[in-house]
């Protein structure tokens, strides 16, 4: 059972396993409606990808159609609410996603998870769920959920 500390509207989950995480990702779906936008912020094998995993199973997409899109910058995705999965590794500039209208699938009625959201600097969005991931010992992850905008304040794990 992961480890859940509330601090004001901030919340922080200890994971220990890839399971967990999954599980973590598939709660937080269960709060998801069109239209919202979940930012993930880590380094490299913190375990975003696997959190949209289970937030992917959690809409009603299989695990395995979830994977790291390095190369894509979007891949879309069918379920009983869509996922938008945006992946901003390579994004060498903010403005390099202009020409994509990424505006419209944030603001669509799909479920958005952008991995590496930091690379859209000033184009972040006024509101979203904020997910930072950072990696402990061998599997544990320490998962922070911060509501940026009153939509995400109800959020709770």
């Amino acid at each position: 059972m992961q480890k859940v500390l509330r601090t004001s509207k901030r919340m922080k989950i200890i994971s220990k396993s890839v399971n967990e995480t999954i599980n973590i990702g598939k709660r937080i779906a269960k709060k998801l409606k069109g239209g919202d936008i979940v930012c993930l912020f880590g380094a490299f094998g913190t375990g975003k990808t696997v959190l949209t995993k289970g937030i992917a199973q959690g809409l009603g997409i299989k695990r395995d159609h979830i994977v790291s899109p390095s190369f894509v910058l979007l891949r879309q995705l069918k379920g009983k609410i869509p996922l938008y999965h945006f992946d901003l590794y390579r994004l060498e500039r903010p403005q390099d996603i202009l020409g994509l209208g990424y505006e419209e699938y944030l603001y669509d009625d799909a479920v958005t998870v952008i991995e590496w959201a930091d690379r859209l600097k000033y184009l972040l969005p006024k509101e979203y769920l904020k997910i930072t991931l950072k990696a402990g010992a061998e599997t544990i992850r320490q998962i922070e959920i911060i509501p940026i905008g009153k939509r995400y304040e109800n959020i709770r794990y």
